[in-house]
């Protein structure tokens, strides 16, 4: 049998923890061989149900499960740990606008960095879920100095697969025949949504579909998605952000077949991003991503990479206070 892998998932006890966490035990993350430890991390007033949760583990059964440790302490946590979740932020709450949620949890973000660098694998990679991801990435990388900053990624995965569908939904085909769609830029509502290197069986997506529905109808789509699911359901998004957060971690460590956006540490590629938790396409082979280069950018493109890059500039600036 292999040594087991140490996954952590913070906010455990939340929504999408509780969405993740049995994908996670049953082998949907490295495998089917693979067996797993767990560390589950929640703030002190939530560790009830956190013991609850892991009640339901045991009560799975799951063959691959070798032990769960639910803790309200960081260091104890992240002690060790090979995939790291950190979903747990504060939400917005009524009110409150981005700057707002991103004062909020700059200093969750910038204490978890520090137990990051004092406790994980040499290996460790780690996925911001929390919003905003991307800036909490930057965050929780500049406060852990013994990383490499490519061993953290925002989530991204979730807008990938809302732009996936929406062209597999206009044109009528399946989800896995849409290939090398991409995100630019932030997990916000200035991401760019970018479809002109995308195909669809084969074909050119932009042959398929019109390029005005394109510009005013599905980008918009995307962008505001999460907004329109929590007017739907009365909630964020769970389930949906669980299986995009599996998925881009599955792809990290063991590789896929096509292209996935990341929020990776930009350095000055395509012209944006340097400094900056910015999504670009990705390859992930070897436990390694590298970024798709050489893409041609039209000026409808360049114009929607820019408007997204100048927004998490002003969030890095929120918070550089916080980026030792």
């Amino acid at each position: 049998m292999k040594k087991p892998k140490t996954v952590v998932i913070t906010g455990a006890a939340g929504q999408i923890g509780y969405a993740l966490v049995f994908r996670i035990a049953s082998g949907q993350l490295l495998g089917a061989d693979q067996p797993l430890v767990l560390h589950l991390l929640e703030v002190p007033q939530a560790l009830a149900g956190l013991k609850g949760l892991a009640m339901e583990l045991d009560d799975c059964a799951f063959p691959l499960l070798r032990k769960t440790v639910c803790t309200a302490d960081a260091n104890v946590a992240f002690a060790d740990a090979d995939c790291v979740f950190l979903v747990g932020a504060r939400p917005r709450g009524p009110g409150m606008e981005r700057k707002d949620l991103l004062s909020a949890n700059a200093e969750i973000f910038a204490a978890q960095g520090r137990a990051l660098s004092a406790n994980v694998a040499k290996e460790a990679r780690i996925l911001v879920v929390g919003n905003p991801a991307n800036t909490n990435a930057l965050i929780a990388m500049a406060n852990a100095p013994n990383l490499s900053p490519h061993q953290f990624s925002a989530m991204m995965r979730l807008d990938h697969h809302r732009t996936q569908a929406q062209l597999a939904i206009k044109t009528q085909h399946r989800n896995e025949d849409v290939r090398r769609v991409i995100i630019w830029g932030n997990h916000s509502t200035t991401q760019y949504p970018d479809i002109h290197h995308a195909h669809i069986s084969g074909q050119p997506a932009l042959d398929l579909v019109d390029e005005d529905w394109y510009q005013t109808e599905m980008i918009p789509c995307v962008q505001k998605r999460g907004a329109a699911v929590i007017q739907a359901r009365g909630a964020s998004s769970a389930a949906s952000a669980a299986h995009a957060a599996l998925c881009a971690m599955r792809d990290w460590c063991l590789g896929a077949d096509d292209w996935t956006s990341m929020a990776v540490f930009g350095e000055g590629q395509y012209d944006v991003g340097k400094g900056l938790f910015y999504s670009y396409p990705t390859i992930c082979k070897d436990g390694q991503y590298k970024l798709v280069e050489g893409l041609a950018i039209n000026a409808f493109s360049r114009t929607m990479m820019v408007k997204t890059q100048a927004e998490l500039t002003e969030e890095r600036d929120a918070v550089k206070h916080l980026l030792p």
